[in-house]
């Protein structure tokens, strides 16, 4: 099973980053986003696979047109409504911008939404609160855990590296959690992100195939956006994780998609014997 995600931001949605932390500073920047996604929906189309994006609320608003046209063949997840982090939320404004994200997409597309991802991966071990609030608000897939330790949160010590049920009061969550290669005594997200960048393609292939019957990846529009500007004010360290490998990464998502066949994550989970897979009781 290889599913393949989007996560539907415009190049400035950088996470801890005070110059585009918030709605007010987002509104000076460059739109890129129909370009970017233009990019993403052409190779897909030439692909045969499907894929699941993972929308942020404000792009919604922004640019509803834009939704609408994926929606149209592909399916519509949440990203939050405002893309901040759920470990700096909270629980109560948690679970206000869920409500208003899944609003505002269900709005423009017609359709119940029914997967989420958290930015960043921020659902860990001290968040679980967010699962059972996912659970209440009728979210049914979330491809939020990273497990093991993340820059931004990450559940090291996650019960599988494979989809699981998650039991809430509320009800049954499946689970996508990210696929990890472990290098140097680290996992790493080699399927997406900057790592998606920075892997060569040979080593992508190879660990992809190395993964057995799951595989998901992760890519934002601008993974493959060599013509976005440079941030200023972020460290060089940031600066290189944000930026490297920009000018080869569409060449590689168009080799992905041929030597690999993608799904989305409602069709996985409904492919899914929920009676085989590991659980976890909150």
């Amino acid at each position: 099973m290889n599913i393949l995600t989007f996560d539907l931001e415009e190049w400035f949605h950088l996470l801890d980053f005070d110059a585009t932390r918030g709605e007010e500073q987002w509104k000076g920047f460059e739109v890129r986003i129909y370009e970017n996604t233009e990019r993403i929906l052409r190779l897909l189309d030439g692909s045969g696979s499907s894929a699941t994006f993972f929308v942020i609320g404000w792009i919604a608003k922004t640019y509803p047109d834009l939704v609408r046209r994926i929606s149209e063949k592909y399916e519509i997840g949440s990203h939050t409504d405002s893309h901040e982090l759920v470990n700096v939320m909270g629980p109560v404004r948690f679970r206000e911008d869920l409500k208003a994200s899944k609003a505002r997409l269900e709005d423009i597309t017609g359709r119940k939404v029914e997967a989420f991802r958290a930015p960043g991966f921020s659902i860990g071990k001290d968040e679980k609160w967010a699962l059972e609030i996912l659970a209440e608000e009728e979210i049914k897939y979330d491809c939020s855990i990273f497990p093991a330790r993340a820059s931004h949160g990450g559940w090291d010590g996650f019960p599988a590296n494979s989809p699981a049920l998650v039991k809430t009061n509320s009800g049954d969550i499946l689970e996508f959690p990210m696929s990890t290669h472990r290098i140097a005594g680290r996992e790493i997200a080699f399927t997406g992100g900057g790592y998606f960048r920075l892997c060569p393609y040979p080593l992508l292939r190879k660990w992809s195939r190395e993964a057995g019957d799951y595989l998901i990846s992760y890519i934002h529009p601008r993974d493959l956006d060599a013509g976005q500007k440079v941030l200023p004010g972020l460290s060089a360290v940031r600066r290189f994780k944000s930026y490297y490998g920009l000018k080869g990464a569409g060449a590689k998502l168009r080799r992905y998609l041929s030597d690999f066949s993608f799904t989305d994550v409602r069709t996985a989970a409904r492919n899914i014997d929920k009676n085989k897979l590991n659980t976890l009781e909150l």
